[in-house]
């Protein structure tokens, strides 16, 4: 189906909305895209106030789980779009505007301390939502899956690399270590995309959350990385480390279950972090290679970077080391080989 086709019913669905929620159709613009096949217009009602319309095709996209996670999100306190209006099978929702300025557009070295804390708050009481049964788990073939897309998209299609038997052992070793600390964490609700693109600052109730609809039942720590080490903005080590800080201590405040001794919950969040920079380095080289979207390239270093400072950190990562090193044709002095 062609982009102007879906376009052509979104308007017809649309008009038939107009007169009930005073829109202006004359005003309908794109508002934003993502990564995935999901498209958003802003739409304007005739007294200035805003709407999102969601363009997801069925063929590729399904609204469902999004409009349950929203109702429950909301349920709990968080500042997530209203679903006004929903039309399952061709793929159309109407919903309320959280704005267009992101978290990626207002921080800075002022705004940060306070964007992160309301941001972690409403991480918390995320965290805090009961089990939902219809919220898939953030299981060992998922995170094996999304650890694949690294040797398959990163090195063996961008880089060009043809991994040797011995490579792929030691590869598969680092997984099974990664996979092991990522299970054995505490689960919570999960966004999985928890970060500056997707958080909106508002008057009220600051962030609202968007891009929520892949929510899984998971590692505890999973939100909190994709937040600290964003593949889109970069802090020092030392405020990472006092945000994780201030984040933990609210966590405990609220009784979640998370590590009695911080050094313990650093090292969980470190490790849980590196599952998801390998996968989004595959992510990223996907998006290049497969779909033809090359403004992913540019954030490959700051996400290789997070790669390489976990991978440095810890004795039984060095084999990871080494493969990164032997893909990007780095030769170490003899005295500095791990």
């Amino acid at each position: 189906m062609t982009t102007d086709t879906r376009l052509s019913q979104l308007n017809i669905w649309l008009g038939n909305l107009a007169g009930k929620w005073s829109l202006n159709m004359a005003s309908l613009a794109p508002a934003s895209s993502d990564a995935s096949f999901r498209r958003y217009f802003r739409v304007l009602g005739h007294k200035n106030d805003s709407f999102i319309v969601m363009d997801a095709p069925p063929s590729h996209e399904d609204t469902r789980p999004f409009i349950h996670i929203a109702k429950l999100m909301a349920q709990g306190g968080l500042n997530v779009p209203l679903i006004l209006e929903e039309n399952v099978a061709e793929g159309f929702l109407l919903l309320s505007d959280l704005g267009s300025q992101t978290y990626l557009a207002c921080l800075n070295e002022k705004t940060a301390p306070n964007l992160y804390k309301d941001a972690m708050s409403a991480l918390v009481k995320m965290q805090l939502l009961g089990k939902d049964e219809a919220i898939p788990p953030y299981d060992r073939a998922l995170l094996t899956r999304e650890l694949m897309l690294f040797p398959e998209w990163y090195l063996s299609k961008h880089l060009g690399m043809t991994l040797t038997d011995s490579q792929t052992e030691d590869l598969n070793k680092i997984f099974e270590l990664i996979l092991q600390n990522n299970l054995a964490q505490p689960q919570v609700l999960v966004h999985r995309d928890y970060h500056s693109r997707n958080l909106m600052l508002t008057n009220e109730n600051n962030p609202g959350i968007l891009d929520f609809q892949d929510a899984v039942y998971g590692p505890i720590t999973y939100d909190l990385a994709s937040l600290l080490r964003d593949a889109y903005i970069e802090w020092e080590e030392t405020e990472q480390l006092d945000w994780a800080i201030r984040y933990w201590e609210m966590a405990r405040k609220a009784q979640l279950p998370v590590s009695n001794e911080f050094g313990e919950f650093y090292k969980d969040f470190e490790w849980m972090g590196l599952q998801r920079h390998l996968k989004v380095l595959g992510i990223f080289a996907r998006l290049y290679h497969r779909d033809g979207k090359d403004a992913y390239l540019k954030d490959l270093p700051l996400v290789l970077k997070y790669t390489r400072k976990v991978a440095e950190r810890y004795i039984g990562l060095k084999p990871l080391v080494r493969l990164l090193d032997a893909a990007e044709g780095i030769n170490r002095p003899d005295g500095l080989t791990f």
